[in-house]
């Protein structure tokens, strides 16, 4: 279920975000009201996975800020925040390791675009374009060959269009949030 997209835009070193609005279980689908993407303090985040783990990350999570390098507090202070919330929220899982699971999900932070993994770990692409869902795949063909020209907005929502197109798990309304705003805009 679901498409999250993210991009950095490069001229105002910002990011934009975009999900859909699908929830699935097996062959049934839900447009649900709550939305996949928030801000939370100085971050917006766009989830996959699960709505309690969106709840959790949406409204028990406190990141607390410090002065290490952006990479480096985003694989250890800010994962063991995740971590502790999802843990003390009832939503860790144990993987056939005994391994700590959560959610896959993205965060915008200051001009910077991480995916977070359900393993925790944490990546950063080079293009500073990503997706996750299962139309994921879809969406990043689109931004690949979309328009630099376009406003990042519309990029966002013609990868979102595009991943709704061809895959039977993503729907509008599309949602779209960045970090230079603090309103989450809905289009149908």
């Amino acid at each position: 279920m679901t498409c999250i997209v993210g991009l950095v835009h490069k001229e105002t070193k910002k990011v934009i975000m975009g999900a859909d609005s699908a929830g699935v279980a097996d062959s049934f689908i839900s447009i649900r009201k709550d939305t996949k993407i928030f801000r939370n303090g100085e971050f917006i985040i766009g989830c996959t996975s699960s709505f309690r783990m969106i709840q959790l990350l949406q409204f028990s999570f406190k990141p607390v800020l410090n002065e290490k390098e952006i990479f480096e507090y985003m694989c250890t202070d800010f994962i063991e925040g995740v971590r502790n919330c999802f843990k003390d929220g009832g939503f860790m899982q144990k993987g056939k390791q005994g391994e700590d699971l959560g959610g896959q999900f993205l965060v915008g932070f200051k001009d910077r675009l991480f995916n977070v993994n359900e393993d925790f770990q944490v990546e950063e692409t080079l293009n500073g374009i990503d997706a996750i869902g299962c139309g994921c795949e879809f969406a990043l063909g689109a931004l690949h060959v979309c328009d630099a020209n376009l406003l990042p907005e519309e990029r966002v929502l013609k990868a979102l269009r595009t991943a709704e197109l061809f895959s039977t798990g993503v729907r509008g309304p599309f949602n779209i949030c960045s970090t230079y705003s603090s309103e989450i805009n809905q289009i149908i």
